[in-house]
Formats: C-alpha cells, sequence, structure tokens
C-alpha cells in the first residue's frame, strides 16, 4: 500500500507547541488522505535553535508542551514513568539545573568537582537543589503525557508519527557529561565538502568511543533506540553513514575541509538498533557521499533510503539516485528536506538547464512544486514525504535551515490562511491518484 506524509516541525505550527494547533493539523492532514506526519527531532536544541545538537539524546524539549494542559502529573503516573526513564531522567535533570547555576555555560565550564562528577559533590547539589530538579522531571512526565495524548489522537485518525533520530549529540549535553568515556574527544564531526557547502559542514557534535560502546554491549544505544521507538511509527536515522564511517575533523579545524573518514561499527550496531526498534519502520537518511558499503547495510536489514527530486536535476547523469527515472521502491522519495531550499526557492535560484530537464516532466499549467509533488507521489516508493512548504508553494524565506550558517535557522511557522482548502484539495487529488 502506497502511503504518503507532510513534513512539517511541531515549531512550525502556528504556536509552536503541541495541543490544539498539534490536533488540528492531524485533522488536515487526515482529510486530505495523508497518513504520516514527519517531524525533526524533538529533544532540546543548542543555543542556535537547531535539534541536531542536541544537550540530551532523550529528554523532550519541554517548551513544546501544551500550553493549555498546565495540569501537573500525579505522583503514580511520575513514579510510572520513572520506573522506564530513571536510566537518563534524574541526569539530565541535574544538568539541567547545574545549567542554569552556571549561567548556561556548558558542563566543561564548570568547577572541577562538579565538571568530573565528584560523588560528593553531586550529593550535594542534589541535597540542595532537589525541588528544582524534581522540577525537571515533572515537566519531562508532562512533556510525555502530552506526546502520549497526540499519538493516541493521531492514530484515532489513521495518522502515523514519523520521528528523526539524530546521529549525534552536542558536547555540552547531559550525555556527554554523564558518560565521557562514551566519546571522543580530539575531533569533532561534520561531513567533507558536497552539494550543500563548498567547506563541507563542520557540526561541533561529538564521535563516539565505539570501542567503549562494545564493552558496554551498546548499551547507550539500546535505550536511546527504545526510547525513541515508544514515541514513533517510524523513524528515520540522521546521517545513516556515521554507523560504517564517520567524517572526523580535528577540534583545532575551523572548517570541515581537514577532516578524514574513521570506520564505525557498520553490522554490529544496525543489527543491535533493529533488534530494539521490533516492528517500528526505520528510515536510513543516506544523502551526500554514500559508498556502496553503506547502501549494501541497510538493504541488508530492508532499511529504506532516501531519494531527493530536488537533486534529480542538475545533470544528465544517467546514474543519478535521485532522477525520477531511477528512483527506486527501497527508498522514500521527498521533493526536498528541511535541509534544502523550498522547491519554489530552488525553481527560482535554477540554471536554465536544470529548468528545461524539469519542464520536460512536467504538465500544462502545473507550478514546479506540482510537478515534483505529483513526481514524488508516482514514484516506485513506498512512502512520499512533501514539506509543507511545497505544499503552500512559499519560496525561500520559508526555508527551515542552510546548512553550514548557525543564525536565522529553525524558525518558519506557517499561519492558518495560508493552508487553503484549495492547497489541500489539490494534495488530495495527488494522493488518491498514486494507487
Amino acid at each position: 500500500m502506497r502511503e504518503s506524509g507532510v513534513l512539517c516541525h511541531i515549531t512550525s505550527l502556528p504556536s509552536g507547541k503541541l495541543g490544539p494547533d498539534a490536533f488540528t493539523f492531524v485533522d488536515l492532514i487526515s482529510d486530505s488522505g495523508i497518513n504520516i506526519w514527519q517531524v525533526l527531532p524533538i529533544t532540546p536544541p543548542d543555543e542556535h535553535g537547531s535539534p541536531y545538537a542536541s544537550t540530551s539524546a532523550f529528554a523532550g524539549w519541554v517548551k513544546l508542551c501544551d500550553p493549555t494542559f498546565e495540569e501537573e502529573p500525579n505522583s503514580e503516573l511520575i513514579q510510572t514513568w520513572l520506573q522506564v526513564n530513571a536510566h537518563w531522567a534524574w541526569d539530565w535533570a541535574l544538568y539541567d539545573v547545574l545549567k542554569e547555576m552556571n549561567d548556561e555555560r556548558p558542563w566543561y565550564e564548570w568547577d572541577e568537582p562538579l565538571r568530573n562528577r565528584h560523588p560528593e559533590a553531586i550529593d550535594r547539589i542534589l541535597q540542595e537543589q532537589m525541588p528544582r530538579v524534581r522540577g525537571r522531571i515533572v515537566n519531562q512526565v508532562r512533556f510525555s503525557r502530552d506526546w502520549a495524548i497526540l499519538r493516541h489522537y493521531a492514530a484515532q485518525k489513521g495518522v502515523k508519527l514519523f520521528g528523526d533520530l539524530p546521529i549525534f549529540v552536542a558536547k555540552d549535553s547531559a550525555d556527554v557529561w554523564v558518560r565521557p568515556q562514551l566519546f571522543k574527544t580530539d575531533v569533532v564531526a561534520g561531513v567533507p565538502p558536497d552539494y550543500f557547502s563548498e567547506d563541507g559542514q563542520r557540526w561541533g557534535t561529538m564521535l563516539y568511543n565505539w570501542d567503549a560502546h562494545r564493552h558496554d554491549d551498546f548499551t547507550w544505544w539500546k535505550m536511546r533506540m527504545a526510547r525513541i521507538c515508544s514515541m514513533f511509527d517510524i523513524i528515520r536515522i540522521d546521517h545513516f553513514r556515521g554507523f560504517e564511517s564517520a567524517w572526523a575533523i580535528p577540534c583545532e579545524e575551523k572548517t570541515a575541509r581537514n577532516g578524514s573518514w574513521e570506520d564505525g561499527p557498520g553490522e554490529e550496531i544496525l543489527q543491535v538498533l533493529v533488534d530494539v526498534a521490533g516492528d517500528t519502520i526505520v528510515v536510513a537518511e543516506d544523502l551526500g557521499i554514500i559508498p556502496k558499503s553503506v547502501i549494501d547495510l541497510r538493504q541488508k536489514h530492508n532499511i529504506p533510503g532516501m531519494s531527493v527530486l530536488q537533486f534529480g536535476f542538475d545533470d544528465e547523469n544517467d546514474d543519478n539516485p535521485h532522477n525520477p527515472q531511477n528512483i527506486t521502491s527501497d527508498t522514500i522519495t521527498y521533493t526536498g528536506t528541511h535541509d534544502n531550499d523550498t522547491t519554489a526557492g530552488w525553481w527560482e535560484t535554477s540554471s536554465e538547464e536544470r529548468k528545461t530537464r524539469v519542464n520536460q516532466l512536467g504538465l500544462a499549467g502545473e507550478s514546479a512544486c506540482d510537478t515534483l509533488i505529483r513526481l514524488a507521489m508516482k514514484s516506485p516508493s513506498p512512502i512520499a514525504i512533501i514539506p509543507l512548504q511545497d505544499i503552500i508553494g512559499l519560496g525561500s524565506n520559508a526555508r527551515m535551515n542552510r546548512p553550514g550558517q548557525t543564525n536565522g535557522n529553525w524558525n518558519w511557522q506557517f499561519s492558518w490562511p495560508e493552508l487553503s482548502a484549495g492547497k489541500w484539495d489539490s494534495l488530495a487529488r495527488s494522493t488518491e491518484n498514486t494507487d
């Protein structure tokens, strides 16, 4: 059965939060024949708003909580929640309190006893600050409650929630503070020069000490995978290639140009994650410079990759996997992603050669957005995902992220009047004609 979805982060709702806007959005996409809602990571973002360099691999971003449902969870719900989440929750809560006490400075700038987690220093802070620590726990329970309500509502409407698992975490995170032995200290993550940036991308997130993870039987990864699979029906592993090999950039380098590829655990870690995921559908973000070994790895486990139509018209290369004629049934097709320009913006900056290639597949009266949406829906992929900006037909000012640029990202929000009946009717017709 063919499925289709909309990509729209929670922060892009008019309120930017869970609650009434999220329920209304579920209603709209369900009524249009759409059955998947894909969002970006829902963990706390970094200081630039990026959810891909989170201060926690486990915590929910409490600023997303439903503002109309502020009732504190009862003690029974809190205790039940802690039975599942205590392994990360208390550490996160203490870390967040200490961040506030230290003027939001990163943990590696705290006084040495707290920076290195001396037991007597940790015990003292817990005794002194227990009400604040408990407050963080309550907020996490509230977030989980609000998310569970949304997921239940979406399921009733026949809508699956599609989440995103960033492969890396920020250096200033509870995870690195609590388990520094699991991470490398002399290099940071990124990608080499590519389609998005001539200098590559220096993310600054932490690379893993895979030997330490092996020694611990990948327990941290098992817990992390179990956490996200409990919240979503489908998950995308961001930068899937990082399990096979990762671009390691010496900390002193200012760009990603002078990095090198370091081997990852490959099959070893993937088998662990697939076993934990169970029936949860796993998708691999395999964009960029991808060797055949990475494709073989995901295909061995029947994990679909990604095809992005905006990448499919740059040349006459017959081997371009993103060209509509080359898209295969083991990928999910997108018009664009959160890292791309909107399709309307992409079209405005396209060369005449690219426009000609698109127009050869277009129909009379179609916009570029309409053409790419139709091609996505007609692709052999089992799932087609359309960013909301492309459904509306918005230009570059609605772009979600510009890779390599730290400011001005992650801020786009739509308004309800932009979602006219005509836009949804057109999408519904595209959906109905996909079988």
